[in-house]
């Protein structure tokens, strides 16, 4: 009998809803994001029918300083389509930091602030850099765990053949 409720009572534990993390296949978490500079709130619901480039990094991270410079040749790449959108996202770092980390090294892409480690939350970010792309539909298509170079031929291919599609 002891056994049996010390089993029931574990079982019961943890009933709440949970959301489901970031998973290649299924339909993106939300995201809500601040720009930097701007302030202007964006979500998922923003961004429909765009194929979207989700990079979490920070300026003491030192692989997402080495990946900061494909992530920009990627941004050049693709800055005149008006279906491709690349949010950098500043994790637990102070935002001036960001700011200036971007202008002293001539960087152009957006940054967008997690005030409240929302987003990383829901996608169940492990650590930084981590990106996620998602497609016009809302589906998320890759998660790369760590750095990796943004504007190679493969990875140029991949966005490209999501705008197509």
């Amino acid at each position: 009998m002891g056994l049996s409720l010390i089993v029931y009572f574990i079982s019961q534990r943890d009933t709440g809803k949970k959301e489901p993390l970031a998973t290649v296949g299924l339909p993106a978490p939300n995201l809500e994001v601040a720009d930097a500079v701007t302030s202007r709130k964006l979500s998922l619901a923003d961004l429909k029918g765009k194929v979207l480039f989700i990079n979490f990094w920070a300026t003491w991270c030192q692989p997402c300083r080495e990946e900061m410079p494909s992530i920009e040749g990627l941004f050049k790449r693709f800055t005149d389509n008006k279906d491709f959108v690349m949010l950098t996202i500043l994790f637990r770092d102070d935002p001036q930091a960001g700011i200036n980390y971007l202008k002293q090294n001539r960087f152009n892409f957006p940054l967008m602030l997690d005030k409240e480690g929302q987003t990383a939350k829901a996608y169940g970010l492990t650590g930084v850099p981590e990106t996620y792309i998602i497609d016009k539909k809302g589906i998320l298509r890759e998660k790369i765990i760590g750095p990796y170079q943004w504007d190679s031929p493969e990875a140029l291919e991949l966005i490209s053949r999501l705008l197509k599609e």
